[in-house]
Formats: structure tokens, C-alpha cells, sequence
């Protein structure tokens, strides 16, 4: 039977640990390689006691063993720790896919089944985001391939803000890779893997697999975060914009800050309405477009099964 596994760099809640760790393992995943970027000791003996699971404190003297320092860039500390786990632990392993805590892999078929079916030569396998609508439900808007209608149809969707938005989506669209395992010099990037310099090589792309991004749950929770993402993340100063300069494109950085400070909260609240919320006429708009997805993951479900003690 193929064997897939995950690994990730988390700082985050022990409900969003566990709910995380307890979807995957419910999806069929052999082990889950998590690092903790901070400590969370209401998670952590949960995390220890399931045999599935290996989970590693990335504290001072963890970074202190492995190089001089803890690197600044969490970015940097996540493709070491994955190129590590690639490397060093995943030799029961067929395939290793990166993963944040906030993404869920889906698959009506299960991923076992999904992986084993692929073409021996196949080293790499894409699986595309959908991006949680906003509200705690279970609607997301799905990947936009690169057509012909492409910019039309994200015209017609955020009329106000599509040009600055790649697809539709406040995050990436470029999703996440498997990797098979046994390669030599494998380095993981967060949206690729490099085999001897070669990038993402003989890959392919996983149609029937969504990584289901809950990328904000709600207002509350996206401006809880926004900050954060502004200055070190997902809208960075540093990432480019969706359309070249040349041709009038400016950063989702520079959009942001400036709502900011021209209109302050309620500015940042009509991009998040417009972009994210979940209200029935954004829901009739993606299904017109075909780009409505339901997933109803059901976390605190599948937490109850494999952590029942907690909480």
C-alpha cells in the first residue's frame, strides 16, 4: 500500500493543531512530521502520545544543533525543517507534501489510492488551493486555471480589487507539491521542491485533489491576522504584484496600506467584504462561473475521534 505523509512548521492553538493533525491523519496520512515553531503545551502531549505522529519543539537548542542560529524568516525555517523531515525521517514514506496548519487536503478518493495510481516516472504531484469564503461555513472558491476568460471572469467577481488579486485569491494560487520520496539533495521551497537544481521535475498536477485553504474563517480572524501577513507574510512588501508595473500593477501590500490609511478599519473591511465574505450572492456568483466548491471538513468531528480527550 502507498504511504503518504505531511510535514509542517506550526505556530498556532492546540485546537488548530489538533483539528489539523486530525483531519490528515483521518485522510489516510502514515505519519505527520510537525514542528512546533513555539511552544504549545496543550497540544503537545496529545501530539507525543499518537504513534502516527512525530513532533519536534523547535526551540533555541533545536536551531543551535542543526545550524548557528534560529533563522529570521519563518519562510526559511519551514523549508528547512521540511527538506530535513525529507531527508532524515521519511524513509517509511513513498511521498512528502509541505503543508501549512491552516490548509486541509481533500480528496473524494482516498490520497493512498490517488498517489499509488500515479505513473512510476511521476516524481512530483501538485495539488491546487480553494480559498475558504469567509462566515464558518463550508464554501470555498476554487483554483482558476489560466484561460482565455480569465481576467474577465475575476473582473465580474471583485470588481474593485481583482486586479490585484491573483485568481481571486488573498493567498497563493500555486498550491502545494508531493514529493516522492528517495531522492538525493531534495530541497523543499514552500510551493516547490528542487532535485539537483532541477525544479519540480516530472511533475504533474492532482485534478481530483483540493488543498482547502482557510485562509480567514471570518472578519475577526482575518484581521487578526492581517497584521502579521502585511509585514512578514501572504501581502509582504517584497511579492509582486499580479500585473507588471509596466502595465499599471501595484502589490497587494501597497493596496492594503493604503486603504489603511486613507479609510483605516472600514477600508480593510470593504476589501475583506468584497473579497471574502460568504453572503448567498457571491455564492450564486462563483456557481455561475462554475468556481463554487462546498467542503464541509468537519474538524472538530474528526478531532473528537483521534484526540477524545481533549477539550
Amino acid at each position: 500500500m502507498t504511504r503518504w505523509g505531511l510535514v509542517a512548521t506550526i505556530k498556532a492553538d492546540a485546537s488548530d493543531i489538533l483539528n489539523f493533525a486530525a483531519h490528515h491523519l483521518d485522510a489516510g496520512a502514515h505519519r505527520l512530521f510537525l514542528y512546533l515553531d513555539a511552544p504549545c503545551p496543550d497540544a503537545m502531549p496529545f501530539l507525543k502520545a499518537h504513534p502516527k505522529i512525530r513532533v519536534i519543539l523547535c526551540d533555541d537548542a533545536y536551531w543551535l544543533q542543526r545550524r548557528k542560529s534560529r533563522p529570521v524568516k519563518h519562510q526559511v525555517r519551514q523549508t528547512l525543517n521540511a527538506t530535513r523531515a525529507y531527508s532524515r525521517q521519511a524513509s517509511d514514506l513513498d511521498w512528502l507534501i509541505h503543508m501549512d496548519v491552516d490548509e486541509f487536503l481533500w480528496s473524494e478518493s482516498p490520497l493512498q489510492r490517488v498517489l499509488g495510481d500515479l505513473p512510476l516516472d511521476v516524481f512530483c504531484a501538485r495539488t491546487r488551493p480553494i480559498e475558504l469564503l469567509g462566515g464558518h461555513g463550508n464554501a470555498f472558491k476554487a483554483y482558476m486555471p489560466r484561460t482565455p476568460s480569465h481576467n474577465a471572469i475575476v473582473q465580474d467577481l471583485y470588481p474593485k480589487f481583482g486586479d490585484h488579486l491573483k485568481g481571486g485569491f488573498l493567498s497563493h494560487e500555486q498550491g502545494k507539491i508531493f514529493a516522492r520520496t528517495g531522492a538525493k539533495d531534495l530541497e523543499f521551497r514552500i510551493h516547490n521542491v528542487f532535485v539537483d537544481d532541477v525544479t519540480n521535475p516530472n511533475q504533474i498536477e492532482l485534478p481530483d485533489v483540493d488543498l482547502c485553504h482557510l485562509h480567514g474563517k471570518d472578519w475577526q480572524d482575518w484581521i487578526s491576522h492581517y497584521r502579521y501577513r502585511l509585514q512578514k507574510g501572504s501581502y509582504r512588501s517584497e511579492l509582486k504584484p499580479n500585473r507588471s508595473r509596466e502595465k499599471g500593477g501595484v502589490t497587494l501590500h501597497e493596496v492594503l496600506s493604503q486603504l489603511e490609511t486613507e479609510d483605516g478599519e472600514a477600508g480593510l473591511r470593504s476589501f475583506y467584504d468584497e473579497v471574502c465574505a460568504d453572503t448567498p450572492e457571491r455564492r450564486a456568483q462563483l456557481q455561475k462561473h462554475g468556481l463554487l466548491k462546498t467542503r464541509d471538513l468537519k474538524l472538530a468531528e474528526k478531532c473528537r475521534v483521534h484526540f477524545p480527550k481533549f477539550g
